[in-house]
């Protein structure tokens, strides 16, 4: 689905008025374009693949080797595990911010406070 909305952003890119008047963007844009689309052509095999292994062609991803895709293959490819465990540090950081902030704003509106907020 990530790869799906990838290659829309880059259709969308590719449509805007700027690349008709910037040749380098649009030849940024393109090349952007072409890397999506490769990615999710990739993507598409691999699921295919994936499902066809599973004995199904519609089958779960999740479901496939007993366990999650992403535990499933971070042996072979070991930047993908410090990636989805950057991703979830951030995502706890961003937490962690978020009920700061939610904090911050229940509490009377002073001086220091908005000072804290707008940071």
């Amino acid at each position: 689905a990530m790869s799906k909305s990838a290659v829309k952003i880059s259709s969308d890119l590719l449509a805007n008025p700027l690349c008709e008047q910037e040749p380098s963007f649009l030849e940024m844009v393109t090349a952007f374009d072409t890397a999506m689309r490769r990615m999710d052509s990739f993507n598409q095999e691999k699921v295919d693949w994936l499902g066809l292994e599973n004995g199904s062609a519609g089958g779960s991803l999740d479901s496939w080797n007993g366990g999650n895709v992403v535990e499933s293959f971070s042996s072979v490819f070991p930047s993908l595990n410090m990636a989805v465990k950057r991703r979830e540090q951030t995502l706890q950081d961003y937490k962690r911010l978020q009920s700061k902030v939610e904090k911050y704003e229940e509490k009377e509106r002073t001086g220091p406070v908005l000072a804290k907020l707008h940071q």
